[in-house]
């Protein structure tokens, strides 16, 4: 649904001049110049928070650090770290098996008369898709949006002997392919078996099995239960996104399904550490960060109640920054373009607070985050070929450049090489400072570890480094994760 098709309702439908192209933002897909990664140092700890958690044991959040640190991992299984940001106000970071966008409303062309002309009743469509039309010569390009998007993104119901929750999925195929959140079907890693009963935005109800999941970058792969005729959605190019587009998320926040907001792109090439009880332990170590041994973060299970300890680690992710109104039950939502197109799939928001959660701290503050739409194409196509996804390995020992005494840059800090690994064969040493990978800024430990991960093994790239205060560049050919 471009511009250029949407007719003026003030014109008795003659079409609205096509927009000029939007300029290419330059940043490469995780195909060819990688994933977005942070613009600048992040704060914040994490959290998943599953749509309407009834029970079960689940970890604590692991912050991430602004304080200076221990050299990490590349592979990023961290404890805990500490946040803070500007004046030290804490904000964490929740994994949401729900997100959705912020109301900021949708400018440009209205949907014109002629979109419900067929249909003038309350509902465009038949059982319980809900957009709703009680005035049909006055829609806007919001709801032409949400009409194309709602037959696409279905509700999800995860249960198990340990409790159950709530979260959502977007179509892929025809014939039942869904991608969702891995911390919804697994209950944040409760349940390898979870029963999962999905809801379509019509009313169909189906059985649905796992397929595949990568707690690694949190995604998901689940297949509907003798499913035909359904709406897949249709991609859209995540690396050709600025910063001011239009959002649209769609999902189930708290079980309401169908719900519908809207936002615009806040920030790109943004990098968020999030605590995952669903990652699976590398091996590979690094000192906590938390405050007195305790982590300043909780997980928050929908309606505020607190669950659980011991986090198993930590996952880094090149993330979408939105506007968009994010609240448990929309994880594994869409996050669509003004074409209603996906450019995300929600994954995250931020909340203000420390380690206690309750209902007012657990909800949106305009801070949310999406995986975009390459990474997710990505990461389905090889879970559905082959059962699971991969992802790059650097093969270095990294923490934040920043936080060394005597630091003149900010970046990712190698302070050591695997012998034989991506980062040995590419030259690099200890004490080199990563400044970009792929086109992108790398800021911190959190940025490199991020857009590393969200390329395949065996993937090619390029990256910038900072040597004896001369800037260097380099090819690599990155190893691949292990569990």
């Amino acid at each position: 649904m471009s511009d250029s098709n949407i007719p003026d309702p003030n014109t008795s439908g003659a079409p609205v001049p096509p927009r000029p192209p939007l300029p290419d933002s330059g940043a490469a897909g995780p195909s060819a110049a990688g994933p977005q990664a942070s613009g600048a140092p992040h704060a914040g700890g994490g959290w998943f928070s599953h749509g309407s958690q009834a029970s079960g044991q689940h970890a604590p959040g692991t912050s991430f650090s602004g304080q200076p640190t221990a050299p990490q991992s590349d592979a990023h299984a961290p404890r805990a770290a500490e946040a803070k940001v500007g004046s030290g106000k804490i904000v964490a970071v929740l994994v949401a098996a729900a997100i959705v966008g912020a109301v900021s409303g949708l400018g440009g062309a209205a949907i014109g008369n002629d979109m419900f002309a067929a249909n003038s009743s309350t509902s465009v469509s038949r059982g319980s898709t809900t957009v709703t039309v009680n005035d049909p010569d006055n829609v806007n390009q919001t709801t032409g949006i949400a009409a194309k998007t709602l037959p696409s993104v279905v509700t999800i119901s995860a249960t198990s002997s340990d409790g159950g929750g709530t979260g959502s999925g977007v179509i892929l195929s025809s014939d039942g392919y869904i991608v969702t959140n891995t911390h919804v079907v697994t209950l944040d890693g409760a349940s390898s078996d979870a029963a999962l009963r999905v809801t379509t935005s019509d009313g169909r109800v189906y059985d649905a099995k796992i397929v595949g999941t990568d707690p690694i970058y949190d995604l998901a792969v689940i297949k509907l239960t003798g499913a035909s005729g359904l709406t897949p959605i249709t991609f859209a190019d995540s690396s050709k996104l600025n910063v001011g587009d239009t959002t649209v998320a769609v999902g189930a926040p708290l079980g309401l399904s169908n719900t519908v907001t809207t936002g615009i792109v806040s920030a790109l090439n943004r990098s968020i550490q999030i605590a995952s009880s669903a990652v699976p332990d590398s091996g590979e170590q690094q000192q906590d960060q938390g405050q007195n041994g305790e982590s300043p973060f909780q997980f928050d299970f929908g309606q505020g109640q607190e669950r659980g300890s011991g986090s198993s680690g930590t996952i880094s992710i090149a993330v979408i920054q939105t506007d968009a109104a994010i609240n448990p039950g929309n994880s594994g939502g869409a996050l669509v373009d003004d074409t209603g197109d996906l450019i995300g799939i929600n994954v995250a928001i931020a909340t203000a607070g420390g380690g206690s959660s309750s209902s007012s701290e657990a909800g949106s503050i305009g801070v949310g985050f999406s995986i975009p739409s390459n990474i997710v194409k990505r990461v389905t196509d090889e879970i559905i070929a082959d059962g699971s996804a991969s992802h790059g390995l650097l093969g270095a020992m990294v923490g934040n450049a920043a936080d060394a005494e005597n630091s003149t840059v900010a970046g990712a800090l190698i302070s050591d090489v695997t012998s034989g690994g991506a980062a040995a064969q590419a030259g690099l040493k200890a004490g080199d400072v990563v400044t970009e990978f792929n086109g992108v800024p790398v800021r911190d430990a959190t940025d490199l570890t991020a857009q590393v991960r969200a390329l395949a093994a065996g993937a090619k790239a390029s990256l910038v480094y900072v040597r004896d205060g001369k800037t260097q560049s380099a090819d690599v050919t990155l190893g691949e994760l292990t569990e």
